[in-house]
């Protein structure tokens, strides 16, 4: 008797795994929820602790109690971090791309530097005093020591290696020049004190709306520049193949990370880290493709500086720590961290 083999039962087919873009996108919307949740603590947590329901009270209906004074007073402060924060890391990651330097910041070319130096100048010679002057020379100082780095660097021949010795060199003369006045003028010591260490404290609507068209120009400015960026990451001579003008990619970056890092430091003072850190994590999980390095630092940066500007207001109750500080603090352990990696990477 012949017995029939049960019929063969084809496998179901295993799903697809994730294409490399989807999980890229997902973790993009993750991140921006994580902005939301970091938005509204910084907006709820401070020396006076607000409830969900006194957030959204002061945020939607204007009845003006005490709590909704506090919203908005840190509704601007918030508003500023995230400006700035983005700001900061996509000058990063624009001149990590730029100088082919992923240990690269904003401080490379001297931006800061040039930022600081025109406001103790502002001080001292012309009696500058309120945060609204700060923010003009800021600005006009960071844009003119990034013409001058640009010029020293070769201008049309401009290099990596030739930008960021110019930006070195014009960093040390003019944190040399800073310091001399401040020594010599101890008024302006005073009021350079609270401005250099970085804050988002005397944030208001006014300085928002000044820095707010150069920030915006400078983020559209630094996402247009993703492509040629990348495909200069492949050599000069094979971005040429591609089509890619390098000098003026290269003109164009300068100036975007200028824009971009100028007003937010002429906003909240010179912040450390920001620019230096999240662009180089972003890398390590986003891989070398800008068009997605960009977006990530533009929503993760104000994630540190928010995060960071809580955390100071947490320690230090009832007074609280400058943003500037809590930054400096975190960041040096992880430089020296990113640092010793990217070493063990070479041996």
């Amino acid at each position: 008797m012949l017995v029939q083999s049960p019929p063969e039962q084809r496998a179901e087919p295993a799903p697809a795994p994730p294409t490399r873009r989807a999980v890229r996108a997902f973790g993009l919307l993750l991140s921006l929820a994580l902005l939301v949740l970091v938005a509204l603590a910084s907006i709820a947590i401070g020396a006076k602790e607000l409830s969900l329901g006194q957030v959204w009270h002061g945020l939607f209906e204007d009845s003006g109690t005490y709590g909704d004074v506090v919203v908005a007073e840190r509704l601007s402060r918030t508003l500023l971090g995230l400006l700035a924060g983005a700001a900061l890391g996509l000058a990063g990651a624009v001149l990590q791309a730029l100088t082919r330097n992923p240990l690269a910041d904003p401080g490379l070319l001297g931006i800061n530097a040039g930022a600081s130096a025109a406001v103790v100048t502002a001080i001292t010679y012309f009696g500058v005093t309120s945060l609204t002057g700060y923010v003009w020379f800021a600005f006009l100082g960071a844009a003119a020591v990034g013409a001058l780095v640009w010029f020293l660097g070769g201008s049309r021949g401009a290099t990596p290696v030739r930008l960021a010795l110019a930006g070195t060199a014009v960093s040390a003369a003019l944190y040399g020049y800073l310091q001399a006045v401040m020594i010599m003028d101890e008024a302006a010591l005073g009021k350079m004190r609270f401005w250099t260490v970085g804050s988002l404290a005397s944030a208001t609507n006014s300085t928002i709306t000044q820095v707010l068209p150069f920030l915006l120009t400078g983020t559209v400015l630094a996402l247009a520049l993703a492509r040629p960026l990348n495909a200069m990451a492949m050599g000069d001579d094979t971005a040429k193949a591609l089509g890619a003008h390098l000098n003026r990619t290269r003109a164009l970056s300068m100036l975007a990370a200028t824009v971009l890092c100028g007003a937010a430091t002429a906003a909240c003072g010179p912040i450390v880290f920001v620019g230096l850190m999240v662009p180089h994590v972003v890398r390590s999980f986003t891989g070398p493709d800008l068009r997605w390095i960009l977006p990530y630092a533009a929503v993760l940066s104000p994630v540190l500086l928010l995060g960071a500007d809580v955390i100071g207001r947490i320690v230090a109750r009832p007074s609280e720590l400058q943003v500037g500080i809590v930054t400096a603090i975190l960041g040096g352990p992880v430089f020296i961290f990113l640092v010793r990696r990217r070493r063990t990477a070479q041996l």
